[in-house]
């Protein structure tokens, strides 16, 4: 079944996630590793809903290796390899007509450029699979423009922009909206930030927008598609290891207040724990 089918069907069906979202960071590691696992109440995908029932877990990980380091110009070259899984005990999983609790297996893979360690340009191909059979496969091709200047007081602010499009679809088949035609997508955010002693306290916002046929509703596009702020807290009990927890909160547009079962708003709550190393 579509996306679009499992909504209107089960009213529970929402990559990249609040704490398990694919950093850009460059660092100056020649190989990186990252790893995530974190336990939500409702799972939202560019506003729409996946589940919003039973205990729903994010594990991830992620594999890095720097390709280039220069002090000018192009300053860093980076490829990431990594996967993201959600495991689901409500409808969208092991209590749901497959009965089985993985429900989102994706697999990525993107190339980071930075610029003057200020600016960088990720490019990633992601697959979007669904183990338990709940949706059909997507294929996506992004790009994200972001930037990490200096602020004062160790306060950031990291606004960023990404466009995202749609590969290899049918109609029902590979879209998040399960519509007619392959979507376009634009988000716009940014992420300000400080820390207070040793805890970073950040307040991510963001806009999630159709270019054209990403929410779609009965053959008709809708350009808005919600409107993000959240709150997250994050405290690190070693140098690579810190655990974390937050609250969004999502204003939904009219093709996503309607996947979400008619509720023009939803709130998610999430902790969990993350290594880096």
């Amino acid at each position: 079944m579509t996306r679009l089918t499992m909504l209107a069907t089960f009213l529970v069906l929402n990559t990249m996630p609040l704490f398990a979202q694919r950093a850009s960071t460059v660092d100056d590691q020649s190989v990186s590793v990252a790893a995530g696992l974190d336990i939500r109440n409702a799972y939202v995908f560019r506003g729409v809903r996946q589940d919003d029932t039973g205990t729903i877990t994010w594990p991830s990980a992620e594999v890095g290796l720097r390709l280039h380091a220069a002090d000018r110009g192009l300053t860093s070259a980076r490829i990431r390899v990594g996967t993201f899984n959600s495991l689901h005990s409500g409808w969208a999983g092991s209590d749901g007509p497959s009965s089985k609790r993985w429900y989102e297996s994706d697999i990525y893979s993107t190339l980071s450029l930075a610029f003057g360690n200020a600016f960088a340009l990720d490019t990633t191909y992601t697959g979007y699979r669904s183990p338990n059979k709940m949706f059909t496969s997507v294929k996506e091709l992004s790009f994200k423009a972001s930037t990490d200047a200096a602020m004062p007081r160790g306060a950031s602010l990291k606004p960023y922009a990404l466009v995202a499009f749609e590969l290899d679809t049918k109609p029902g088949i590979g879209q998040l909206d399960g519509g007619f035609k392959a979507g376009r997508y634009l988000e716009l955010g940014a992420t300000p930030g400080l820390s207070l002693r040793r805890i970073g306290v950040a307040a991510p916002v963001k806009v999630g927008l159709s270019l054209g046929n990403y929410y779609e509703l009965s053959g008709k596009d809708h350009a808005f598609g919600f409107a993000s702020i959240a709150g997250i807290a994050t405290l690190p009990l070693t140098r690579n290891l810190n655990v974390h927890g937050g609250v969004e909160y999502q204003r939904l547009g009219t093709t996503t207040k309607t996947f979400n079962g008619g509720e023009a708003s939803k709130t998610i709550a999430s902790v969990g724990v993350g290594l880096t190393r």
